[in-house]
């Protein structure tokens, strides 16, 4: 009896082509070189922008206040790269006297709005209790009037001044630092260091002070720094309305103010050039402040690049 021999076993089917790599990890790649590409140019013309402020005034020998009515209204030239105003003065060297009064108005504003709210903030959110509710019920009270129109009311009761504007700036714009501290002592308390502290016998002021500011010192100075742009935009349309800073005062405010006529008669650059200093300064500082967001966030960072 014989046996066949046994058939050759066909060969196994091919496994099925793996499928291809998810998109999220070029998409993330992509982001990143993004950010990459976004914080260098903001960094740029941030450094371009400090550069002009701290250099073109000492190593420009002219007078940014000189009048020369047989130069005015020039169109930009080599003579003069951003042109002259009505009364013939130099448009770049007014726009950069300018932008360094903004950016003091701005900076000195906002480290004062950031004080005054992260002091507020941290103490609603420390107590607690009926002082919590009390204070942010004054907080919701001040946030439901229009900024510009209190800042206007603020401002109306002093000389045209810098200092005045600060205060207007300033008093008007603590509010949003407020509730971003309280809400973030609010998260801090419930970790397990804050309750070993008070466990271990230390005071209120003590936790607050040791373990509390320095938790939420981030995040008041990122709102610290996007508050800068803010309220150079506030110090521009105070002095635009004439409410700010004198006429004489070169600030991107007032520049504006005096080019409308100009803008009119169809003489662009009086009102371009001081517009730009405005923007670009805004569009590199909140670049580089959504750069610094994403690394104290690395939650929100992880979630933008899926």
């Amino acid at each position: 009896m014989t046996c066949d021999a046994p058939a050759p076993h066909a060969p196994a089917p091919a496994p099925p082509p793996s499928p291809a790599a998810p998109g999220w990890r070029s998409y993330g790649g992509k982001r990143r070189t993004t950010r990459t590409l976004r914080v260098r140019v903001s960094a740029a013309l941030l450094a371009v922008t400090v550069l002009a402020v701290l250099l073109v005034p000492p190593l420009v020998q002219l007078d940014q206040q000189a009048v020369d009515l047989a130069a005015k209204l020039r169109a930009p030239s080599w003579e003069h790269p951003f042109g002259t105003d009505d009364v013939g003065r130099d448009l770049l060297l007014r726009c950069v006297y300018g932008l360094r009064v903004s950016l003091l108005v701005g900076v000195a504003a906002a480290l004062t709005a950031t004080v005054v709210g992260t002091a507020v903030g941290a103490a609603a959110g420390a107590l607690g209790g009926w002082a919590d509710r009390c204070v942010m019920r004054v907080v919701d009270t001040v946030s439901s009037v229009p900024h510009l129109l209190l800042g206007i009311f603020i401002v109306a009761m002093f000389r045209p001044g810098v200092w005045p504007v600060v205060v207007s700036v300033a008093l008007t714009h603590w509010l949003s630092t407020a509730r971003i501290v309280r809400a973030e002592v609010l998260s801090l308390r419930s970790r397990p260091y804050i309750d070993a502290a008070v466990s271990g016998g230390a005071s209120r002021w003590r936790v607050t002070v040791r373990h509390l500011l320095p938790g939420v010192l981030p995040q008041a100075a990122l709102a610290a720094v996007l508050m800068v742009p803010h309220a150079m935009w506030h110090e521009s349309a105070l002095s635009f309305l004439g409410l700010g800073l004198p006429t004489h005062t070169a600030s991107l405010g007032t520049l504006i103010q005096g080019a409308r006529g100009s803008l009119l008669a169809g003489q662009w650059w009086p009102t371009l050039f001081p517009g730009l200093f405005i923007i670009l300064p805004t569009l590199a500082i909140a670049g580089l402040a959504g750069a610094w967001r994403e690394r104290i966030n690395p939650r929100r960072r992880s979630e933008l690049m899926l």
